[in-house]
């Protein structure tokens, strides 16, 4: 789970990549409702502090997103398609109410393959997304191994299946490609 995978685009080995969008524990509810999804953790990347807590980040301490790291199996273009239909990758350092870096839209590759994916799919969003009239798409595609992914606290970790009341919404636009 903590490493790169050399798995790409369509297979039938698991493959691994993570996604920040906003509040982690709406986005792990959602991608564990994927048929293609093994396994879901959620934890922080995209910072510099090693081992960072839940405070540290929600304080600005350490660079990390909230980040869903998920195992899959099949083509990665429906899971970044699932990425930006499901969120506002507009908002910036956001997603909502939800205010801070912390929150920000980031995509954490593990193999070229996946970021080419990505960079493509995030061209098509914008044009879909302008055409709605949002601006601009800032979402940041990660480089290819650059970040480490630290898991959450275990309290975190299916949160909302412990919590069913718990609040995280997701922010889409309705903006997809059909």
């Amino acid at each position: 789970m903590l490493g790169n995978n050399s798995t790409a685009g369509h297979s039938d080995a698991p493959a691994e990549i993570g996604f920040a969008m906003g509040c982690f524990w709406g986005v792990q509810r959602l991608f564990d409702s994927l048929e293609q999804v093994v396994l879901t953790t959620v934890g922080y990347m995209g910072g510099t502090l090693p081992s960072p807590t839940y405070e540290q980040v929600c304080r600005g301490q350490s660079g990390h997103a909230e980040t869903i790291w998920v195992t899959y199996r099949g083509d990665v273009a429906e899971l970044i398609t699932v990425f930006f239909e499901n969120h506002d990758p507009t908002q910036g350092d956001r997603q909502g109410n939800d205010i801070g870096s912390q929150y920000r839209s980031m995509i954490f590759p593990t193999t070229q393959a996946q970021a080419t994916c990505a960079a493509k799919l995030a061209e098509r969003y914008a044009t879909a997304l302008s055409a709605r009239g949002f601006g601009p798409i800032t979402t940041e595609i990660a480089t290819v191994g650059a970040h480490r992914f630290w898991p959450a606290e275990q309290w975190h970790q299916k949160y909302l299946e412990k919590n069913p009341g718990g609040y995280c919404p997701v922010h889409a636009t309705g903006v997809c490609l059909a």
